[in-house]
């Protein structure tokens, strides 16, 4: 083969050549190999292994030990037919059955963690009661003179209907809510999510018309994460939801009213879909 080349050498510097031995066979160790030699005049050396062929035949260079690792040949398997196996084992021959799973085992569970058992009640199954008095609560201020929103509730399927009272049983035993003699009153409606359950919604659109707006700004993005430099231990307030968490101020209570075919209910609790609620 020929063609000119440029060869950068450890020991003559920029050498040109035209010269390219195709599949030469060298001894290394014992093992031969087979590679492309482009010839140069080299000084008391026979050939450079270049960076190419190393990683190509997976050599192993140990700079502390100035060592130099060939990996072994690996041994071939040959594949056998059910009848070949069969007619092995009439011959007095040894033979060995190898049984590979691609199951993978379970990674370590929640429960399983020595600081979750250790802490059991910071991690309970379910939020099943009202958070405790704090020094913030949630308020919801009007702008002046408005009166109280009354609605009728949406018609709803038997099937919203038999999930709409589940869902108020289970608000009720957690005393997310209760009932209400409130002028106030709004609309509910069931919307599905992602996974196919269905979200309660109070349409709030009404009440939010009217509610004072929150005209605090948000935090820089870039503030927060200057803020992270170093930190290695994060904390999230919730992992279940973003509601439910907060108090409602006493006096704003019947302001989150709102009606359906199994009563009048109002939330204990900040609720989802009110304006000025941490999103």
């Amino acid at each position: 083969m020929s063609g000119r080349m440029e060869i950068e050498t450890p020991a003559s510097g920029s050498v040109i050549t035209q010269l390219v031995c195709i599949d030469c066979h060298v001894t290394v160790f014992g093992r031969y190999f087979g590679m492309d030699l482009v010839c140069i005049q080299l000084s008391n050396i026979d050939v450079i292994f270049g960076m190419n062929w190393l990683v190509f035949n997976r050599v192993h260079i140990n700079c502390c030990e100035k060592t130099v690792l060939f990996p072994k040949p690996e041994e071939g398997l040959q594949m056998m037919s059910r009848e070949e196996v069969r007619d092995s084992l009439r011959e007095p021959a040894e033979m060995f059955a190898l049984f590979a799973s691609l199951k993978l085992e379970g990674g370590v569970g929640l429960s399983e963690l020595p600081v979750v058992c250790e802490f059991s009640d910071v991690f309970p199954e379910d939020v099943s009661d009202v958070p405790p008095e704090r020094e913030v609560e949630f308020a919801i201020e009007l702008v002046p003179g408005t009166s109280p929103v009354s609605m009728a509730p949406y018609r709803m399927s038997p099937s919203e209907l038999v999930e709409l009272k589940k869902q108020l049983e289970e608000l009720l035993e957690k005393k997310f809510i209760r009932p209400s003699v409130s002028h106030w009153g709004v609309h509910v409606l069931l919307v599905k999510k992602k996974e196919g359950s269905m979200r309660l919604c109070i349409d709030y659109r009404q009440l939010n018309k009217v509610t004072i707006k929150n005209k605090y700004l948000l935090p820089r993005i870039d503030d927060l994460m200057d803020q992270l430099v170093g930190a290695c231990v994060f904390s999230k307030i919730d992992l279940r939801s973003g509601y439910h968490h907060i108090r409602l101020k006493a006096g704003d209570i019947p302001k989150t009213a709102f009606r359906t075919r199994y009563g009048h209910y109002e939330y204990s609790v900040m609720p989802f879909g009110v304006t000025n609620a941490p999103g």
